[in-house]
């Protein structure tokens, strides 16, 4: 901090009894008066908090954005768990503002943020100059992603120095979740394709790569998510026109295996792992919450994980939805897996800033960085952001656990008195949704849900995927809160069932 503190003196003539105080000071992350009071405001929510927005703003929006637009909700202010909404009503953010916010709303925490730029401290900078902030987190991504305590200085190290496969030490900063992915896909292509002509020939030059996704129950492959880049949405049967010429062509082929199905898996791995096939990866999210949040099962993904690693298929685990949200930081670590590549983004840097990354291997370090990988992503407060989530998460691992199991038993329990109406819960934790038997029944419990300002949503579109509530408290939702949704969720049931038998 002394380097910072003489250049806040200096640049921005602040002074130096100010600029100490700034860099020492210590913040509480999250008071006890900041959670009583998340807690007493419950009883406001749905109701007049302040007055509405009186003048209407409809922006400039595409007719797909104008449709969906719901400005009565759209937020003039947050506090925890709690979004204010343009009609001055207070509303429960029970998806965390889609899983961006696992630390809510003005998180006293991000104060260190306001410090930082008091100091001086820039945002922007540039791939060739990345910041003493970022190389910092990328050291602690990587800490944490291994399962280091913070003292082990030299195990980081020799970590940081493998070349090893399957660990992971390298970091690439992005700015959205679909760059992450869509690094990830590039780096398995280019064991197939060179990027441009300084590259050597590349290893499975004469075979056609085979991406195996997870695959939707009718077949297809619309239960996987990996962004919104044209690779990714090719790989979830969207451009069929573009990708049945690149499949007629042999330029590639996507092969959807079915949820939690290591016969299906086994069965088209010996398929396609042969000329003039080759498996170019294994691509999954662990809860698929773009598909009700069904959880993969641990023991298929261990049967799978070994079935790549021993056939040289690189695996990328996507915890864009599931980072952060358990104790361990990583879901895979829960899971004891050992992909090459981790996908992490939108819960780190908690809603501060769109910023993402892939973590991978030396192994997978096989593309050069402009034009191939990024064009910036290294961004100083961004970085900031990450590390005051993480440190929160880290030292809260028994709270976060015990809320998780707490929130998915009682839905789990919930359920089950609502046999009629609820076929199971899905997901794990936080992340658990409830799957009802018809569409129209969790569009009206939703809908239940959202008139008393709880966002929650139905996904009931998905080809062949029971229809689901899908829910995602943040990490700082108090059983306090978890009780008032069990509260409202119950009494829309038991209206629901009431109407239903009447």
């Amino acid at each position: 901090m002394t380097a910072v503190i003489s250049a806040a003196t200096s640049l921005l003539e602040l002074d130096n009894e100010e600029a100490e105080r700034l860099a020492a000071d210590e913040i509480e992350f999250l008071p006890e008066a900041y959670v009583s009071k998340m807690n007493g405001l419950l009883e406001n929510v749905g109701k007049p908090f302040v007055p509405e927005m009186k003048k209407a703003l409809a922006g400039a929006p595409t007719d797909a954005f104008k449709n969906a637009s719901n400005t009565k909700a759209s937020p003039i202010g947050g506090f925890g768990f709690f979004r204010l909404g343009e009609d001055g009503r207070l509303y429960l953010a029970a998806k965390s503002e889609h899983y961006h916010t696992p630390l809510g709303h003005n998180f006293p925490g991000y104060t260190l943020i306001d410090r930082a730029r008091a100091l001086g401290i820039t945002n922007a900078s540039h791939n060739n100059t990345r910041g003493y902030i970022t190389r910092l987190l990328e050291r602690e991504l990587i800490r944490l992603i291994n399962g280091l305590s913070l003292a082990d200085t030299d195990s980081l190290d020799s970590i940081l120095a493998s070349r090893e496969a399957q660990v992971l030490n390298r970091v690439i900063n992005l700015e959205t979740g679909s760059l992450a992915c869509e690094a990830g896909i590039k780096m398995m292509l280019a064991r197939f394709y060179q990027l441009d002509g300084t590259f050597p020939q590349s290893k499975y030059a004469d075979r056609t790569p085979v991406f195996f996704v997870m695959g939707d129950h009718d077949g297809g492959a619309k239960a996987n998510y990996h962004g919104t880049t044209i690779f990714a949405q090719l790989m979830r049967d969207m451009w069929p026109g573009i990708y049945e010429k690149m499949e007629a062509a042999g330029i590639l082929k996507v092969c959807p295996v079915r949820i939690n199905d290591w016969e299906d898996f086994r069965e088209k791995f010996e398929r396609y792992n042969k000329p003039p096939f080759k498996v170019a990866g294994f691509m999954h999210e662990i809860i698929l919450m773009n598909y009700g949040g069904i959880r993969l099962d641990r023991d298929y993904l261990h049967k799978v994980y070994a079935l790549c690693h021993n056939n040289d298929v690189p695996i990328m685990c996507d915890e864009i939805q599931s980072c952060m949200w358990y104790p361990t930081i990583y879901l895979f670590r829960e899971y004891g897996l050992n992909p090459d590549f981790v996908v992490i983004g939108k819960g780190f840097p908690g809603g501060q800033y769109p910023a993402s990354r892939i973590i991978t291997t030396a192994e997978m370090d096989n593309l050069n960085q402009f034009g191939a990988l990024v064009t910036n992503g290294q961004e100083e407060l961004a970085a900031l952001a990450y590390l005051i989530t993480m440190k929160f998460t880290e030292e809260n691992e028994s709270f976060i656990r015990a809320m998780g199991e707490y929130y998915e038993d009682n839905l789990r329990e919930l359920a089950s008195r609502y046999p009629a109406l609820i076929e199971r819960t899905e997901g794990m934790g936080h992340l658990t949704t409830l799957f009802f038997y018809e569409a129209q029944t969790v569009s009206r419990f939703t809908g239940m849900l959202n008139d008393a300002c709880i966002d929650v949503s139905a996904q009931t579109y998905k080809a062949s995927c029971p229809p689901a509530a899908l829910t995602k408290p943040p990490i700082i939702a108090t059983k306090e809160m978890i009780d008032y949704v069990l509260k409202i969720m119950r009494e829309a049931l038991q209206t629901i069932e009431a109407q239903e038998s009447g």
